[in-house]
């Protein structure tokens, strides 16, 4: 085989002797390269059997991609390899050995959608009906617990919060032995425990695979890392592939700390490190370099290019996230408008989903085409389509799509039967269908039973009182009316898969309201702020086939790389995200997660921060310190120019001071308060800051919080505290 092409370090790794073998690539380092020419050199120079040989990565599409590679370096079919990700590798083996089971050969495998259903059994067994909520949440505990190998007997609720998960896992797992099925934990566990238990298994796979190839190491879960090892034995010729600076997965279960584990285990493996990187300019080599430098217990890799250094580090403070995106709009138009560049060629970045709203309408505005990556629209998403079905039906009372969503998303014991003769009714009438429901509550004679019509009447209330508060024209009290009826945190629990996407919807929700507050603030009225919205709908500018901007969440940039790259949001509390303030080990991986960002840009590097959003102030992140100034190109938007005069200091960033009186403090510490999105908390200090006032509460089910005191609606809930600073 021709390696002339691999640079030393490359070639030492694929033409590495026997025995166990980790090579650390840095990202752009080719490390995809290397195991497909490993599994080739196998083959071709060391004559290995392709049957003897298991090659594992963590998607099919990968999986695919590595095959197709090595059979184009054959040059023919790759007979007999087990090339595949870990659980289509154990659902396999599960199904050959099916004899050592309860399950038979011919078992089912669940999904999210039946693990949930086999949780609402277990739950409806155990007279638990009202937890159906949960269930999502539930399954979520114990995927995790199979990923630690926790069987459901040995189940230990490690708090309070995973109670109902260890009371749920046995029945749980009864269901699905029952039906013949197991869920995708199960293929993981159960291989594990097969190996391990059955000395002649385990003899007989160690025979069958001589050698193990591992992608992605950094990400993978103790079960994962367990199968790993017994594959790897006796022969141990393992060869895996990892950087645990790209380790950002961990709410999955991954632990980057089994890059650890396999030196500890493997204590004569061979070592490669893949540090030049063939990605990137010298300029964002140097500032990813300088970022991640920082993180404790790591394999230092002195990452370098032979590329020139480049442009310098754009970096933007705007006041605002419309201002930001606007700004990345612009760049990209200017970019564009260069000759050189596609649109393909720019992805936008950020840490939440919530933050692509403020992105898509700039970019819709501008008339520029993008899609979203792994993810759905901001006016997509299933709480955001409820919400404005119920601010059209506001404004619109005959709307029969928005009442239709209402009745399907919030209208409890509304089913078919009911709608079908409220139809025929109204229809029989000539009533729209907010008249009809005002005719009902005046007790109008129709014929269908009472229990249908006090389940439309109750909604009619409701629906009275939204269409009372949008008269007023007031916005953000014709949210806070309709919230505690709709999207409340027992329906976000109902449609979302664990508190992750409870959190994020209530995010996007909190979103809307400020969106809400803004247009009222502009002078828009409820029909100007939907027929606006409307146009942010239209499927054609995001069909996926265009030429267009990615825009995307931080963790679904893994395996990407773009000519230029924005990254947008990069505040304290956004990046590090605030759950990871306090958790030096969730704060490490939230800098992983800004190096992975920083390094998908192959030319040009846009970062970009805001001053303030629609319920907290933020500051830069503490992350951009670490970036060295002479790489950087810093700007301030003219709003944050003209409201802040700049300190004159060495910091990288226009720091604002105040340019108005400071306000008298309306809050104090030990406060009770209620925010309409985060709940009732409790002020753990408040201070005067910039031309607002900044308090910081801890929220019951939504913990620290730091919000501008102007724009977050907090209302106090007692004085007994002191002092409000009000008459």
């Amino acid at each position: 085989m021709d390696l002339e092409h691999l640079n030393e370090q490359q070639r030492g790794a694929v033409t590495a002797g026997p025995g166990p073998v980790i090579v650390y690539a840095g990202p752009g380092s080719g490390k995809t390269r290397v195991l497909t020419q490993r599994l080739a050199w196998l083959v071709r120079e060391q004559g290995v059997y392709p049957g003897a040989i298991m090659a594992v990565t963590f998607t099919n599409r990968a999986a695919s991609e590595m095959r197709s590679r090595v059979e184009a370096l054959l040059g023919g079919r790759l007979r007999g390899a087990r090339v595949g990700t870990f659980h289509s590798i154990c659902g396999r083996l599960l199904r050959a050995e099916a004899e050592y089971l309860p399950w038979s050969s011919d078992y089912v495998i669940f999904d999210a959608d039946d693990q949930r259903t086999a949780v609402r059994m277990a739950l409806t067994d155990m007279g638990m009906r009202q937890e159906w909520r949960q269930a999502r949440d539930i399954v979520n505990k114990i995927s995790r617990a199979k990923c630690e190998l926790i069987t459901a007997q040995d189940y230990v609720a490690p708090d309070y919060g995973h109670l109902l998960a260890q009371e749920v896992y046995p029945r749980y797992q009864n269901i699905l032995l029952e039906a013949d099925a197991m869920d995708f934990g199960d293929l993981l566990m159960q291989t594990v425990f097969l190996l391990q238990q059955n000395e002649d298994l385990y003899r007989k796979y160690g025979n069958l695979v001589e050698y193990l190839l591992v992608d992605e190491f950094q990400d993978t879960n103790l079960a994962q890392y367990r199968l790993v090892r017994l594959f790897a034995r006796p022969q141990q010729n393992v060869f895996v592939v990892g950087d645990e600076d790209q380790a950002i997965y961990s709410w999955r279960g991954a632990d980057w700390r089994n890059v650890t584990s396999f030196r500890k285990d493997f204590p004569q493996a061979q070592e490669f490190r893949l540090e030049q990187n063939y990605r990137s300019t010298q300029t964002v080599v140097e500032a990813a370099r300088s970022v991640i430098r920082h993180n404790p217990d790591r394999v230092d890799k002195a990452l370098f290019t032979t590329r020139e250094r480049g442009a310098k580090i754009q970096m933007y403070s705007a006041f605002d996230s419309r201002e930001e995106a606007e700004h990345i709009v612009q760049n990209t138009r200017r970019l564009m408008n260069d000759g050189h560049l596609q649109l393909r060629d720019f992805a936008v970045m950020y840490r939440s989903h919530f933050q692509s709203r403020a992105l898509e309408v700039a970019f819709i505005d501008a008339g520029i085409p993008y899609r979203l990556v792994r993810g759905v629209a901001f006016y997509s998403r299933r709480e955001i389509q409820g919400m404005m079905a119920c601010l059209r039906f506001s404004h619109n009372p005959n709307d029969q799509v928005s009442f239709l969503r209402i009745v399907n998303e919030f209208g409890p014991g509304i089913g078919d039967k009911t709608l079908g003769a409220f139809k025929l009714w109204r229809e029989r009438e000539k009533l729209g269908c907010g008249e009809a429901l005002v005719r009902l509550l005046e007790g109008a004679q129709v014929p269908f039973p009472t229990r249908m019509v006090r389940n439309l009447q109750n909604l009619a209330g409701r629906c009275i009182d939204w269409w009372g508060v949008a008269a007023t024209g007031n916005l953000p009290a014709l949210f806070d009316k309709i919230l505690p009826a709709t999207a409340n945190e027992d329906w976000l629990w109902k449609v979302s898969d664990d508190e992750e996407q409870v959190r994020e919807r209530g995010e996007n929700l909190a979103e809307l309201r400020g969106q809400l507050e803004q247009a009222l603030q502009e002078g828009q009225s409820l029909g100007d702020f939907l027929a606006e919205r409307a146009l942010y709908t239209d499927v054609d500018i995001r069909d996926p086939d265009l030429d267009a901007v990615s825009l995307m969440t931080l963790h679904a940039t893994k395996g990407t790389e773009f000519p230029v790259v924005f990254i947008a949001g990069v505040v304290d509390g956004q990046l590090p995200h605030m759950r990871s303030l306090d958790s030096p080990e969730q704060l490490a991986e939230e800098r992983r997660l800004f190096y992975v960002g920083i390094t998908r840009a192959m030319d040009e590097l846009y970062l970009s921060c805001t001053f303030r959003s629609a319920n907290a102030v933020y500051d830069p992140s503490r992350f951009l310190d670490d970036i060295p100034a002479e790489l950087l190109n810093v700007s301030a938007s003219p709003s944050l120019r003209s409201t802040y005069e700049p300190v004159v200091d060495s910091s990288w960033a226009p720091a604002p001071v105040v340019a108005a009186p400071r306000p008298q403090l309306q809050f104090r510490s030990g406060m009770r308060v209620l925010h309409t999105h985060f709940g009732q908390g409790m002020v753990i200090e408040s201070e005067a800051r910039r031309d607002d006032e900044e308090v910081t509460v801890v929220f019951t089910a939504h913990g620290i919080k730091r919000l501008s005191a102007s724009i977050a609606g907090l209302r106090l809930l007692d004085q007994s505290a002191g002092h409000t600073g009000k008459d």
